[in-house]
């Protein structure tokens, strides 16, 4: 249960901090940590994230920090995104998922850091 608690417990603290959903630190938390399969854990992850970041963004909006309008957008793009991600994944294997999100880490450091 401290396990479960303490993975949560990090992973709003990095989603208050970096206005994330706190997937990166859930999945990997859940796979290596918990040992949930990794198809279990990304699918944990979003009902886990849903609530971070309903409170993040309710502290956001206090002080007047959201673009509505950029908001409503890219949310309609991310539901579009979400239902084509769920139905592909089934079809790729985790080993080649960690390859994509590793690199997609990589390069969104890189570009972060320039």
């Amino acid at each position: 249960m401290y396990k479960k608690i303490a993975i949560g417990l990090f992973a709003g603290l990095i989603c208050g901090f970096f206005s994330t959903g706190g997937g990166m630190i859930l999945v990997p938390g859940f796979v290596y940590i918990l040992k949930i399969q990794p198809t279990e854990s990304r699918a944990t992850s979003v009902c886990c994230i849903l609530p971070m970041v309903i409170v993040s963004s309710f502290f956001y909006y206090k002080n007047s920090y959201i673009d509505w309008k950029t908001s409503i957008l890219c949310a309609t793009g991310g539901i579009i995104g979400g239902i084509l991600g769920a139905k592909i994944l089934k079809d790729i294997p985790d080993k080649i998922l960690k390859i994509i999100f590793t690199f997609f880490l990589i390069y969104a450091s890189i570009k972060f850091i320039l």
